[in-house]
């Protein structure tokens, strides 16, 4: 008896509740700690640049180089996506069709997986970050900055991809506070150790990495601290981590549309940098006008992003119990509220580019790159309530193909052939207006599939049960 009270005893209610709580309040539950987990991301991903961008004499080349070295790390993120994103659904479809045990294993294989792949990607990135940051259109001024920093934050690698590939399986059971907790940790341990580093230390650009690297080290601690406790379904066992290809291939078929999502937006934004070193002669001011501009971008699309991210466990669960009207009542709910807040941060966007510049504490001539050519950058970002959120949502339904060919329509098909063509014709500012419309395309496209398949999808599943229940 004494080890039955010992034993780890999982509280499955939190879980439970995604098939039987009230929908608009188990919406915010869920959507609101995502959100803020992304705004917090957002945080996380500026704060070093906008202390970099404050050292004496080599801020704006510091602020280019971080530039530059941002899509690096979205390769990194590519990796915990294709993991996290893909294997914290299907378990949590498991966890829906009453299969524990099958998501626990599921759980158990993306543990490895993601160890596995963050020693591979270490390693190569630090033997290859001077030819990488060359590669990836570094203006010579910047490059040592940008390769010492990449350096350091490759050593941190495993932690990063364990810390925000096993984030998704947190939240997958319905514990969004938590999640959002273990990216709020990293954030302000970032925020308070940057000054540290890079001022009082004097190590600059190398100071901003080191502090990445604890603060992804710590949100790694906590993370794995939660998957001892009794809260948790998922635990690790050896026993389930012994490699199964049909298992790998689920996780990897699902994840491999948020992956490629993350890896074209790293195509992208090198083609970017290409662009405008050829087309500016290597000037640092448009790459770090660049950089601001991405940034104000990322503050539209990530809190989208989490809102779809945030109802990802009611749809997989709901879906996979077979609650359609469940389903089609919460999808409801988020688009509208995700339309809603694009209209607001668009706008605000469009009207106050400033504001941007100000926060970075950018130089007086990057300063008037942005508030000219940011309305045209951010003029299609209206429609990424379709494009992060419904994609989103689209992925927890299981529809990965259609996902995968949305993501590779709006940046392979349409923005990087149109940043180089009307780069070509125009000059740098073809860089800045490709991103608009491409955003505004292909936005329009993904409303259209994506409004038309949900109840086709909807549909076929409501069939599925019934045979089911007839087969029973």
């Amino acid at each position: 008896m004494e080890n039955e009270k010992t034993e780890k005893t999982p509280n499955r209610n939190t879980t439970e509740k995604l098939g039987s709580g009230k929908i608009l309040p188990l919406v915010f539950k869920l959507t609101i700690p995502a959100v803020i987990a992304q705004l917090i991301t957002f945080l996380y991903n500026i704060v070093d640049r906008m202390y970099v961008a404050k050292i004496d004499e080599s801020g704006m080349d510091a602020l280019a180089a971080l530039g530059i070295v941002l899509p690096i790390t979205l390769i990194i993120q590519a990796f915990a996506n294709l993991v996290g994103l893909g294997g914290a659904p299907r378990a949590s479809m498991k966890l829906g069709a009453g299969d524990e045990k099958e998501a626990v294993k599921i759980f158990n294989t993306s543990f490895v997986l993601l160890l596995c792949i963050g020693l591979v990607v270490s390693l190569t990135v630090f033997f290859t970050a001077e030819k990488l940051v060359l590669l990836f259109g570094c203006p010579l001024s910047a490059a040592g900055f940008a390769s010492s920093y990449l350096k350091i934050y490759s050593s941190g690698t495993v932690f990063v991809l364990l810390a925000q590939g096993l984030n998704p399986f947190i939240t997958a059971q319905g514990y969004s506070l938590t999640a959002m907790l273990s990216v709020l940790i990293g954030a302000i341990m970032n925020i308070a150790l940057d000054p540290l580093f890079i001022f009082a230390m004097g190590m600059g650009v190398n100071g901003a990495g080191l502090a990445t690297v604890v603060s992804q080290f710590i949100s790694f601690i906590w993370i794995i601290i939660f998957f001892f406790s009794k809260k948790s379904i998922f635990s690790f066992g050896i026993k389930y981590m012994k490699p199964n290809a049909r298992r790998i291939f689920t996780i990897v078929s699902l994840g491999f549309s948020p992956f490629v999502m993350t890896i074209t937006e790293c195509a992208i934004q090198i083609v970017f940098n290409v662009n405008l070193n050829l087309s500016t002669g290597g000037n640092k001011d448009y790459t770090a006008a660049l950089t601001i501009m991405l940034s104000a971008l990322q503050l539209i699309a990530l809190p989208l992003n989490g809102l779809g991210y945030g109802l990802q466990p009611f749809v997989s669960y709901n879906y996979g119990k077979g609650n359609t009207d469940r389903l089609k009542k919460g999808i409801t709910y988020v688009t509208v509220i995700a339309f809603v807040f694009a209209a607001l941060v668009w706008s605000m966007s469009l009207a106050f580019p400033s504001v941007y510049a100000v926060l970075f504490s950018a130089s007086d001539d990057v300063r008037a790159i942005v508030v000219k050519y940011t309305p045209f950058f951010l003029m299609g970002s209206i429609m990424f309530f379709v494009q992060m959120t419904l994609q989103n949502v689209n992925i927890a339904l299981g529809q990965a193909k259609t996902a995968l060919i949305l993501a590779v329509m709006r940046k392979v098909v349409i923005l990087i052939p149109l940043c180089f063509i009307l780069t070509r014709f125009i000059g740098f500012k073809g860089v800045f207006l490709s991103e608009g419309i491409a955003d505004l395309v292909a936005g329009i496209i993904t409303a259209a599939v994506i409004f038309t398949s949900f109840p086709k999808v909807f549909g076929k599943r409501e069939k599925e049960i019934l045979l089911q229940n007839k087969d029973i």
